[in-house]
């Protein structure tokens, strides 16, 4: 079995920082992409930003230059730096993992979620 642990939210002013941390814990071979979304409450659930097992990145349009994705293979864990934060980026972040279970089977989890609030 396999969970994915978040932790790092919280309230911020706009031009804060947040880190977020995401931990996969459980029998993992390896990890493929792992990602951060979001959900602002009336919208659609959005991708943040990916990386690879590698360290290809890519982000939202709307994040880009402020937020950095970054991953510690041997720790099976993603990080999600945040800086400049600006009110709309209030929302519910996930954490997303394609995780190898063994050499035939793939399955994605999701993280519990993490609230992050930025006031103006």
């Amino acid at each position: 079995q396999v969970r994915l642990v978040e932790s790092g939210g919280g309230l911020v002013q706009s031009g804060g920082s947040l880190r977020l941390s995401c931990a996969a814990i459980g029998s993992i071979v390896s990890i493929n992409t792992m990602a951060w979304y979001r959900h602002i409450p009336g919208k659609q659930r959005e991708l943040v930003a990916a990386i690879t097992s590698g360290g290809t990145t890519n982000y939202a349009d709307s994040v880009k230059g402020r937020f950095t994705i970054s991953r510690d293979n041997a720790k099976n864990t993603v990080y999600l730096q945040m800086d400049s934060l600006k009110p709309e980026d209030t929302a519910v972040y996930y954490c997303d993992a394609e995780v190898v279970l063994s050499t035939v089977r793939t399955t994605y989890y999701w993280g519990q979620g993490t609230q992050v609030t930025v006031s103006s």
